[in-house]
């Protein structure tokens, strides 16, 4: 699983944003420590949260399953641009036949658990999609053969207030074990002096 950070808001945006509440600019620091604690205080103490939706973030995020992907589609607040399974299959199409042994190779393909049945069934489900593709089936058709196993990339943008939700409910140890090291991933990504932000919505790492 990768996850690089592509953009995000600088922290003056939000800072300015709030103060125009109160047409206080003359007390800005640029994006400083005193914007810091402004947007700290406002944001999370007094909990008018919806100045946070000023701090944007994007991702691309690559190497998790489909099945990570419809946790993904739960939050509403967050884009998504995926990689395209009509489009893309023909990847499958040139690859010589899968057997519960070829792990390694499968890896390029699959999302693996530390269960090892479920895991030999994933590959036999690849190759049964491998056969699909090999017989002209149209991608759009033979999607549907898809083990949830299957790896994807993607674009994802989220604000502030929708990243502190997802945070708090995703790294939780109750959440999917692959959404809690996604989770943790992202919060590492985040640039240094945005972390302060989302301290309290991480749990221990899994």
């Amino acid at each position: 699983m990768q996850v690089k950070l592509l953009n995000s808001t600088p922290l003056i945006i939000c800072a300015n944003a709030i103060r125009t509440c109160w047409q206080s600019f003359d007390k800005s620091d640029n994006g400083g420590e005193k914007d810091k604690e402004l947007i700290d205080r406002v944001g999370n103490k007094f909990k008018h949260a919806s100045t946070l939706e000023h701090i944007n973030y994007n991702f691309y995020i690559k190497g998790i399953s489909r099945a990570l992907l419809q946790e993904l589609a739960r939050h509403r607040m967050a884009s998504l641009s995926v990689k395209s399974t009509r489009y893309t299959l023909k990847e499958l199409k040139n690859e010589v036949k899968f057997t519960p042994k070829d792990i390694d190779r499968a890896k390029k393909y699959l999302v693996f658990t530390d269960v090892a049945i479920v895991n030999e069934m994933s590959i036999k489900a690849l190759e049964n999609l491998r056969i699909v593709l090999t017989e002209g089936i149209s991608n759009d058709k033979a999607k549907y053969c898809l083990p949830e196993s299957y790896k994807t990339e993607l674009t994802w943008s989220i604000n502030a207030r929708s990243l502190q939700n997802f945070l708090t409910l995703r790294s939780s140890k109750q959440a999917l074990w692959e959404i809690q090291k996604l989770s943790n991933k992202i919060y590492e990504t985040l640039p240094q002096d945005h972390k302060y932000l989302f301290e309290h919505c991480i749990h221990t790492a899994p």
